[in-house]
């Protein structure tokens, strides 16, 4: 299933080039400035007027999901990937690999992956298909016995968050460091390390709450 889907009109050849120059263009300033860049740069570099980015993506959040459609098709790849690995704790730290690294690569889409967009029915369903390859890929991990049994894909979106915001801090200082966290944190997930945890899980509406808040403030 594709990503994200879109339903237009088939446009004109000219419009369809600019079209593909906005995209472009939203790709190179979202990967460089987050999902808040600038929209008139984006439409300046696209050489194209503002308005005429507004005919093709009337919201910051159209232009989003037609920048980040190869992305996100990419990321939701790496739990076939992943299922693909013959030893499932290997695959489920692959997995994460794959989506830590994608992050750290892009800011824009680091930042749209710790965000809920309330209404929208592709992020909603890209947020819904996300939880359930994470879930997909921690059980298996679990169901081996490699994996602690108390980790919930709860856990895993707040390693996202986390990490997310070391990119941020670290992207030029030292651009890797988002790798020590991670395999930190994987460490701590080995079934051989549990230890009891004073603090139960986020609930789905506590995870629902906190990511609408992180794109209140970001």
């Amino acid at each position: 299933m594709p990503a994200i889907q879109h339903q237009r009109r088939p446009l004109r050849r000219d419009a369809q080039e600019r079209r593909n120059k906005l995209i472009a263009s939203a790709q190179r300033e979202f990967a460089a400035q987050g999902v808040n860049a600038s929209l008139e740069k984006i439409a300046r570099d696209a050489g194209v007027a503002i308005g005429t980015l507004y005919r093709h993506f009337p919201t910051r959040l159209d232009l989003l999901l037609a920048a980040f459609t190869p992305r996100l098709e990419e990321f939701l790849d790496g739990a076939t990937t992943a299922l693909a690995v013959a030893d499932p704790w290997n695959g489920f730290a692959a997995y994460l690999e794959h989506l830590f690294r994608m992050q750290a690569g892009d800011r824009g889409f680091n930042d749209f992956l710790s965000r809920r967009f309330p209404g929208n029915a592709n992020t909603e369903r890209i947020h819904d298909e996300m939880c359930q390859q994470i879930e997909t890929v921690l059980t298996r991990a679990q169901d081996a016995g490699r994996a602690r049994p108390d980790i919930t894909q709860a856990d895993i979106v707040n390693l996202i968050w986390s990490n997310g915001r070391i990119m941020d801090a670290t992207r030029t200082a030292a651009p890797d460091a988002w790798r020590r966290n991670l395999h930190l944190m994987l460490d701590a997930y080995r079934a051989e390390r549990a230890h009891p945890i004073p603090e139960p899980p986020m609930t789905d509406e506590q995870l629902y709450e906190a990511m609408v808040r992180l794109n209140e403030v970001g």
